[in-house]
């Protein structure tokens, strides 16, 4: 069973113990941290407290989230943006607000069941919760994904992650004018100690996180920016944009909560490349920024044009 620690800040005084958490849980609805409430896996302070309870300046809230239960998890007819597959792999181009695989308590509308619903055979190395799930990318973020549908794929692909061979380009909309053309951060990343569901850049527990970074254009006091990985941690292009004082725009957990957005953080996987499994052939894939990220990138231009 995980166990999430948050301390309650100032900027949350008085607000209601399940709209607080949902603002930690971004892969939970609020229905289901009612249901986590009323069973008794929150407690504040030590305390058993109801989703009602107004939190105060310092307090303690500890949930436990039970482990993923042995369900079944069904296949169910979601559209997929399928930019490429064959009998060994396939690349969807995932919308923003889409989970890319069950957990505890969210077993319907994932990707993993739309990849059920098309197709039967994927790679079973991650289990029945992640089945042919190589990488991933988070809820709010859009864009390029590899699945595998056999081991052999699986197999292939996981070892291209692990040895930084496979291109992954993503294109963010950052907060600041960043005065320079190229960028390259290098700056270990780990759990932050005080919000278990956030990641941080520090020294201790950490593991090396490298982003290469160019400036696409500039708008008034905006900045679109490619990202290039090195490697793979978690929410790292986020952490470390955030860590250089150029957070992206409309992320809820490292950017500015002013951000008038409810699409979650402009952060697209635009470019991604790698070396079949079975022909050895390099594919290369490049989608289209969504209609929203599209409409900013608009908005802005205009307003430069003022």
């Amino acid at each position: 069973m995980e166990t999430i620690k948050i301390t309650v800040d100032e900027e949350h005084k008085g607000q209601r113990l399940d709209k607080l958490l949902s603002g930690y849980l971004k892969d939970m609805s609020r229905t289901q941290i009612q249901q986590l409430i009323r069973q008794q896996n929150v407690t504040v302070n030590d305390v058993i407290v109801k989703s009602s309870y107004k939190a105060e300046i310092g307090d303690i809230c500890c949930v436990s989230i039970p482990e993923p239960e042995n369900t079944d998890i069904l296949p169910e007819n979601i559209p997929l943006d399928i930019v490429y597959e064959d009998q060994d792999v396939i690349v969807v181009n995932k919308p923003s607000g889409m989970i890319v695989h069950p957990s505890a308590g969210i077993y319907s509308g994932t990707l993993v069941n739309a990849l059920l619903y098309h197709c039967q055979d994927l790679s079973g190395i991650n289990g029945v919760m992640r089945p042919g799930i190589v990488h991933r990318i988070d809820k709010e973020t859009s864009g390029l994904l590899m699945v595998a549908k056999n081991d052999l794929a699986h197999q292939s692909l996981s070892e291209q992650l692990q040895e930084h061979t496979v291109t992954r380009r993503y294109y963010a909309l950052v907060h600041g004018l960043i005065p320079h053309e190229f960028g390259r951060i290098e700056a270990p990343i780990g759990r932050d100690p005080r919000d278990r569901q956030k990641m941080t850049c520090t020294d201790k527990n950490a593991k090396e996180a490298i982003t290469n970074f160019k400036v696409i254009e500039r708008f008034r006091d905006m900045s679109l920016v490619e990202c290039r990985l090195e490697t793979g941690r978690t929410h790292q292009i986020r952490v470390h944009m955030q860590y250089i004082g150029h957070p992206v725009y409309g992320d809820p957990q490292y950017g500015l909560r002013r951000d008038d957005t409810s699409h979650g953080q402009y952060l697209h996987a635009k470019i991604l490349g790698f070396i079949h499994p079975r022909t050895h052939e390099e594919l290369y894939f490049e989608s289209e920024l969504p209609d929203f990220f599209l409409n900013k990138l608009s908005q802005l231009r205009e307003e430069m044009g003022e």
